[in-house]
């Protein structure tokens, strides 16, 4: 959870997970980048921190990398971590 909440913490993260989740859910690393204005590495370090949190999956296709939101680990995990607040 504490990975998870980590890498929410960073508004860059939360805009790509937002843009995978209006996208379809999935999108490769150089269409994620082209929406953002900081360089490369930037955003594949961001990538990285979502991936290791479990959030993004991603699958080499060829020379690409497709990422996919993992939209069920997001949910769980927020959820339970709200659920005290609900009661």
């Amino acid at each position: 959870m504490e990975a998870v909440f980590s890498a929410l913490a960073h508004a860059s993260r939360r805009h790509i997970l937002l843009v995978l989740r209006y996208r379809g859910g999935e999108m490769t690393a150089g269409e994620i980048a082209q929406r953002f204005a900081c360089s490369w590495p930037t955003t594949t370090r961001h990538l990285r921190v979502l991936e290791d949190a479990g959030l993004v999956t991603v699958e080499k296709r060829g020379r690409e990398r497709v990422y996919r939101l993992a939209q069920e680990r997001l949910s769980r995990v927020t959820s339970r971590w709200l659920q005290p607040f609900a009661e």
